[in-house]
């Protein structure tokens, strides 16, 4: 599995990832959730740099221009809740992409333990597509692994890029060794190193649903 971590690199994704993460700007949720959209942006435009192109022929007022334009669209697949803002960034590249969903929770036993509940998917033919599966957060890595094995029950990609904000380094080695692939790439922007016992990365920057949408009851 190759692994690109944009933060490793200097670039506005950086000012705006300090943003998402920032406590005061968090206060405001459509700032936090125009956040995600351009990170969500930024990482369609360089994962758009590994795919496909074709030469096409466009008419301009004033003759006839060849350029490169996609050979396909991608299907953008994101996790419900949270994962909403982020795929909508990519869906603001890649703005004929076909669209899937995955509704996955975190279900709690009496001493606190939590496993990820997949509960459905609405996605559409993936054979030979190029698919892109967010996660605005990495933690444990369970959510992702899921989402990645229910899609792949639906189809067989071409490529499949797993896409997160902030991961954390245990999250990262699970989803290594779980996705044998080698058709995967995942796409970071950053590490943190730790994790809470209730597997909140640290420092990352709180509950990404709740801070985009508001705060949730948890009735399960």
């Amino acid at each position: 599995m190759k692994i690109h971590n944009l933060s490793e690199s200097t670039s506005i994704f950086n000012h705006y990832l300090s943003e998402i993460r920032d406590e005061a700007i968090q206060k405001d949720p459509l700032r936090f959730r125009r956040n995600l959209q351009r990170l969500g942006e930024l990482f369609a435009y360089e994962i758009s740099k590994t795919m496909d192109y074709r030469l096409a022929d466009v008419k301009t007022p004033l003759g006839i221009a060849k350029v490169p334009v996609l050979e396909q669209q991608p299907v953008l697949a994101t996790i419900l809740r949270a994962g909403l803002p982020l795929q909508q960034g990519l869906l603001n590249v890649f703005d004929r992409a076909e669209n899937a969903f995955i509704s996955a929770y975190r279900k709690y036993d009496e001493e606190g333990e939590f496993h990820i509940e997949f509960e459905y998917l609405a996605t559409p033919d993936l054979n030979e597509k190029v698919v892109m599966i967010t996660d605005p957060m990495l933690a444990s890595g369970a959510s992702m692994e899921i989402a990645y094995k229910a899609m792949m029950q639906k189809g067989e990609p071409s490529h499949v890029h797993l896409v997160s904000i902030i991961a954390s380094r245990k999250g990262v080695d699970y989803v290594k060794s779980k996705v044998k692939a080698k058709n995967v790439t995942l796409w970071l922007g950053a590490i943190d190193e730790e994790m809470t016992m209730k597997s909140y990365i640290v420092p990352g920057l709180g509950d990404a649903g709740d801070l985009a949408f508001g705060p949730k009851i948890d009735s399960h």
